[in-house]
């Protein structure tokens, strides 16, 4: 169990390392500052609703989440030295991660 949560704390760091920074970019300094014209609502409406870009933010959305829980958990074991409550910890991490993902899937899917 232990190389699969590493496998996805390193696609998660990855994705989130890629993806994330190019839409902060676009969305927060690119259009609002005019320096490119930004999608009208419309057209941005039809983009997220497309299958596939539904499917790419909900995979994004997971691993970021999976990488987040993984990184607290070695921070509160290694960092904090809490290592003998990993317990509590480990599921209280990644079951947040999974309850998150699952709320960001119904969002995404609905929308």
């Amino acid at each position: 169990m232990e190389p699969f949560l590493w496998l996805l704390f390193s696609a998660g760091g990855m994705a989130a390392a890629l993806v994330l920074p190019v839409l902060l970019l676009l969305f927060g300094l690119v259009f609002p500052l005019g320096w490119l014209d930004a999608p009208d609502y419309p057209h941005l409406l039809a983009i997220v609703r497309n299958p596939l870009t539904k499917l790419a933010l909900l995979g994004l959305t997971v691993l970021a989440l999976v990488h987040a829980a993984h990184r607290f958990r070695f921070v509160l074991e290694h960092g904090l030295h809490v290592g003998r409550f990993d317990r509590v910890i480990a599921p209280c991490c990644y079951g947040t991660a999974i309850a998150a993902s699952a709320a960001a899937g119904w969002l995404v899917l609905t929308a």
